[in-house]
């Protein structure tokens, strides 16, 4: 039997498989059981964009099953924030929809796929699962650096704001509307569950800066949400900026003056 979760709609509360949570109007994201990687919804009028797609076709399934109910209708649009396979594997799941990413994630997923595999068996995922979900791969349809995503009613930003977790981070700004927030999908330029995860794709001197720009995109009232963990504020954006500073051996002058 599987259970159900309420969250709310539009005008009542929808029963959905997955933990989601409403950050504003039309904006939702989901925490996953597996490796603790949010995937964020934005509803419009005329479509609905996913952010990430988690880790297999199975988890994508119940993601997609979620987001019709949440959305009144099929995700339209699928942006993935980098190439880690927690982010992509689940991407076959939505070959209707435009997938936007970074040429980076586009050149990973054509000829990367074997890292990926290792890096999800290392993190303890079901070899079987991952083998199905590498097979059905396809290129997106869409390799972007900066883009704007027409949802009829709103239309959101796509930005890659410079070097960090990779070099290919993109993030997502759902401006504020109705007296609500503005949200900011940072993907893994940011975690809340752990310490930022710093390994050979990683920039660790560019990050620091990077993160002054995503500061900037969502400015200081805004809802931050990070690739792992729960929702943070600008607040927890500086601390952790200062922590990336002081891993690099860095000090706090020019920093913002950075190539991206």
């Amino acid at each position: 039997m599987v259970a159900y979760t309420a969250v709310p709609g539009r005008a009542t509360f929808l029963l959905v498989r997955l933990p989601w949570e409403r950050l504003a109007d039309g904006v939702h994201r989901c925490r996953l059981e597996f490796c603790d990687v949010t995937v964020g919804l934005v509803r419009g009028a005329a479509g609905a964009l996913l952010i990430d797609t988690g880790s297999t076709l199975v988890e994508a399934a119940a993601i997609d099953a979620d987001a019709r109910r949440i959305a009144g209708g099929p995700v339209t649009h699928v942006m993935l924030t980098h190439k880690h396979f927690d982010h992509v594997l689940g991407s076959p799941v939505f070959a209707d929809a435009d997938v936007y990413c970074a040429p980076e994630v586009a050149d990973c997923l054509a000829s990367g796929t074997d890292r990926l595999r290792d890096d999800a068996l290392s993190h303890g995922a079901d070899a079987a699962e991952i083998d199905r979900a590498i097979a059905a791969l396809r290129p997106p349809r869409h390799r972007i650096h900066d883009t704007v995503i027409d949802l009829g009613d709103r239309r959101v930003t796509v930005t890659h704001p410079g070097r960090g977790h990779t070099t290919g981070d993109l993030v997502v700004v759902v401006a504020a509307a109705d007296g609500g927030p503005a949200v900011v999908f940072t993907g893994d330029l940011v975690e809340e569950s752990a310490d930022p995860c710093v390994d050979s794709d990683s920039d660790l001197g560019a990050w620091p800066a990077t993160l002054e720009r995503v500061l900037a995109l969502g400015g200081p009232d805004a809802v931050y949400v990070p690739g792992h963990g729960t929702v943070v504020d600008a607040e927890f954006v500086r601390r952790q900026r200062d922590w990336l500073l002081a891993a690099g051996g860095h000090d706090r002058v020019g920093i913002g003056d950075a190539d991206p």
